[in-house]
């Protein structure tokens, strides 16, 4: 499988990522999905600029990835998948791309504040959609983790959600 990482981050692709999960994974590239970034030139070249060399950046929207999907898993290469969004993967595994059958395990990074979104500790905020989308993901075989970094206390989704939010 060509996709060893898959990531849920607000900003997408940034520092931490690709200093902090890149030396944890085996990584040559970034897949960024998120159509606003995709389809605005600025954010996709800022996104890309991102990536260290050599490594590759691409920023697709999620009709790109879902007509790509195949020739991304038979890559040689091995590449983060990240999203702003778990509804962004929900969307994409209901369009008949079955990642979790590859790759089971959800890191989810920093959710920004946002109105209507329940706060759990102090960089994430999770919308309603979202919480539907954490489920849906989990019902379908994913393992849910939300850590910041490698070295920072990892929280699965059932605990999260039993914990409430605020």
């Amino acid at each position: 499988m060509a996709i060893s990482f898959i990531r849920i981050d607000d900003r997408i692709i940034h520092g931490q990522v690709v200093t902090r999960w890149m030396s944890e994974r085996k990584c040559d590239g970034v897949v960024a999905v998120d159509d606003p970034s995709a389809t605005n030139p600025v954010l996709a070249k800022m996104l890309k600029s991102a990536v260290p060399l050599p490594l590759k950046g691409f920023v697709m929207t999620e009709e790109e990835i879902i007509q790509k999907w195949s020739k991304i898993v038979k890559s040689k290469r091995q590449y983060f998948l990240i999203a702003r969004s778990p509804a962004t993967l929900v969307r994409i595994f209901e369009s008949g791309v079955n990642f979790i059958s590859e790759i089971k395990e959800l890191n989810v990074g920093p959710m920004s504040v946002r109105e209507g979104a329940k706060k759990y500790g102090k960089n994430l905020s999770i919308i309603p959609e979202e919480e539907e989308a954490f489920d849906v993901l989990q019902q379908n075989g994913m393992t849910i983790s939300f850590q910041l970094v490698p070295d920072s206390k990892r929280r699965t989704w059932d605990e999260l959600k039993a914990e409430g939010g605020e």
